[in-house]
């Protein structure tokens, strides 16, 4: 399995959490391709850890449907798979709506301002076609009323769920049509700074369906 050329920059007390995110960022990246077969120790050599926290991370990852495993045969990266992604877009836009409803009565004039603030950086990678830069931005913006909602239910499926969503959100960042999203952020951002809760949720949940052509194109 060809890994990425650059050694990963990782504490040599790398644990099972560190080991997933790593092995989920560059699946996300592309980095490791939809179908590309994945094996443990080429794995433990790129991340200088054992195999146990990679296996561990690969376990994880099969659960969040980015790893497909057949026991005894082979572990790779899951194809892009349109029903799976739908499915995992209708909970990522109903966990989002549901975040925002919960965070609105909560939200300082600090929250908002990080919004604008992460916004404003979105807008500037969309602008360089810096996708890396974009995703961290739309991040970012996202996790703001996640926090403030104090919903660890919704945090945990969120975290399962996304990655998966970001594999394709990618193609969508370094596209023009990924310029929709700084308006429908800075709509999320007007109805919370006003307080309505229910067209902030909603413009919240409209923002993550317009993954709705991508999805459809596979």
């Amino acid at each position: 399995m060809p890994v990425p050329k650059e050694r990963a920059v990782v504490p040599r007390s790398l644990l099972r959490e560190d080991a997933y995110r790593a092995i989920r960022d560059a699946i996300v990246k592309g980095e490791l391709a939809p179908g590309e077969r994945l094996n443990d120790g080429d794995l433990s050599e790129w991340l200088g850890v054992s195999r146990t926290p990679v296996r561990e991370a690969l376990a994880r990852l099969e659960q969040a449907g980015l790893v497909q495993t057949k026991p005894g045969r082979y572990t790779m990266v899951s194809p892009l798979d349109a029903r799976a992604l739908r499915e995992a877009q209708l909970v990522t836009a109903a966990m989002h709506e549901l975040a925002v409803r919960e965070a609105v009565p909560h939200l300082t004039i600090t929250d908002l301002a990080a919004m604008r603030a992460a916004n404003d950086r979105f807008a500037a990678a969309l602008n360089a076609a810096d996708v890396d830069a974009a995703v961290q931005a739309d991040d970012d913006f996202h996790a703001v009323p996640v926090r403030v909602s104090v919903n660890q239910a919704v945090a945990a499926v969120l975290d399962q769920y996304t990655p998966a969503l970001r594999r394709i959100e990618r193609l969508r960042f370094s596209s023009l049509s990924g310029r929709e999203s700084v308006a429908q952020h800075n709509l999320i951002i007007a109805h919370c700074e006003a307080g309505d809760a229910e067209a902030a949720a909603e413009a919240a949940r409209t923002n993550w369906l317009t993954l709705v052509p991508l999805i459809a194109q596979l």
